[in-house]
């Protein structure tokens, strides 16, 4: 069952340079306003600790003046006063506010049960005309109780917060324009060899031969590891196209040659009748070709099942039998051609698959014996956690300039392909030791030829 997939937000179907710098400029809008936020709310409690200090002075020498009966003092610049009886009535008033009721009912009542009134008249914001911030308290005089209300303008403290305001929006924005102008630049820097390693890869999808990234070398950040790697990567695409080119090219060969043969022998059969005898040597010879092939399909098949998984499955098994069963399909082999056929190993159990190591060890005999001369010598020893085998002959050795590709598909050491074998054995041999965590060697020591695989147990 296929799961339906999910639209993606429309923020994420943006560019990443836009998504980057929306990013940051939504950070940046966050930080700046806590930290205008900030700034506003110290400034505006250092302007009302000082507005509340003149009002709550004010209001102190306007109530000794009405408790002890003086004259009412003045106030500071722009302040204002109104004394009220026990019924609500103006006593006294500042000339610009004359009989204007700066309480209301409710808080005239609130104050003549005792309870200190201070609130603000007018707002910040929009602007207003005489904003006031009063304060109201009972004061007992003569036997008769008044309400005496302290006022002070706001207007200077109302002008700096606002002048306040508005450099702080000013400061922000610019501040938010020039992060995100520096976003933008770091964002499409970052991103620029991104941008060179996309359109490499688009050169590579075109066809173009021999691609490569240009990273810079006086660099060691994560966009440059990127671009090595990638580099790497298409060494080992490249590597790989190689191989498989090389691999057509050596399978279409090997095809060709045995289906030539068989279609000429076939040919010259039907050109003209032939004795019972002839048509027998026909068919015989037809017969190896078409066990050439098998051999060759067979090999191929193997090859591509160890290569395309790479699994094994490791097992007890006693090393002794397992050399003994590899080595048994050739013993007969090399008594026909009056060769000795030693095997030397310890008495120990190892952990390999033998269903892969078996065949490849028997390939080293084969070869061994198909190939060199004299005494075949098959050595298996145990070093701490290692498996050592080694398949030694007596014959004329590699050729030196086959040795670098003698693990190589279809490598051969002769010239001719028409000889024995298919030139799949090493590399099968590879293969298994590839899979089985270890690795192979091919040499010339002394007398003849030498192969070692060298594998975990």
């Amino acid at each position: 069952m296929t799961l339906p997939r999910r639209p993606l937000p429309k923020f994420g179907r943006l560019p990443v340079v836009t998504r980057l710098v929306l990013a940051v400029a939504i950070t940046m809008s966050l930080v700046l306003t806590g930290a205008a936020g900030f700034v506003y709310w110290r400034v505006q409690m250092a302007l009302d600790r000082q507005l509340d200090d003149d009002l709550t002075t004010y209001q102190s020498s306007l109530d000794h003046a009405v408790r002890h009966g003086v004259q009412l003092p003045p106030g500071p610049s722009g302040s204002l006063r109104q004394i009220l009886d026990a019924h609500g009535r103006v006593l006294d008033s500042s000339g610009a506010i004359r009989h204007q009721m700066l309480l209301t009912p409710a808080e005239r009542d609130s104050v003549a049960r005792g309870t200190t009134v201070r609130r603000d008249v007018g707002s910040l914001l929009p602007i207003t005309s005489d904003t006031l911030r009063l304060q109201a308290r009972r004061v007992t005089a003569d036997g008769h109780r008044r309400i005496v209300i302290a006022a002070v303008r706001r207007g200077h403290r109302d002008e700096a917060l606002r002048e306040l305001l508005a450099q702080l929006a000013i400061a922000s924005g610019l501040t938010l324009i020039a992060a995100s102008y520096v976003g933008y630049r770091t964002a499409r820097g970052a991103l620029r060899p991104v941008e060179r390693y996309r359109v490499g890869a688009a050169l590579l999808a075109d066809g173009t031969q021999n691609p490569r990234l240009d990273v810079p070398v006086d660099r060691d950040d994560e966009i440059t590891r990127l671009g090595h790697t990638l580099n790497h990567m298409l060494d080992r695409l490249e590597a790989s196209a190689e191989r498989e080119r090389r691999f057509v090219a050596d399978a279409s060969h090997e095809l060709r040659t045995p289906l030539t043969l068989m279609r000429a022998e076939l040919d010259v059969a039907l050109h003209r009748p032939r004795t019972a005898g002839e048509l027998t040597e026909t068919l015989r010879s037809v017969d190896a070709e078409v066990q050439r092939l098998i051999d060759l399909s067979n090999a191929l098949l193997e090859l591509e099942e160890l290569g395309s998984t790479g699994h094994i499955t490791r097992a007890s098994v006693p090393l002794a039998d397992l050399l003994d069963a590899a080595v048994a399909p050739h013993r007969r082999t090399a008594e026909r051609a009056g060769r000795a056929l030693t095997v030397d190993t310890a008495r120990v159990i190892v952990d390999v698959d033998a269903r892969w190591l078996r065949p490849a060890i028997g390939n080293l005999v084969g070869n061994a014996l198909r190939h060199g001369h004299g005494t075949v010598r098959l050595t298996a020893t145990v070093e701490e956690d290692m498996l050592l085998v080694s398949v030694t002959d007596e014959g004329p050795g590699f050729p030196p300039e086959f040795l670098p590709r003698a693990f190589d598909r279809f490598a051969r050491a002769e010239a001719s392909r028409t000889g024995d074998g298919s030139g799949l054995g090493l590399a099968f041999v590879q293969a298994v030791a590839t899979a089985h965590g270890g690795t192979v060697h091919a040499d010339n020591v002394g007398r003849g030829a030498a192969v070692a695989l060298r594998l975990p147990r």
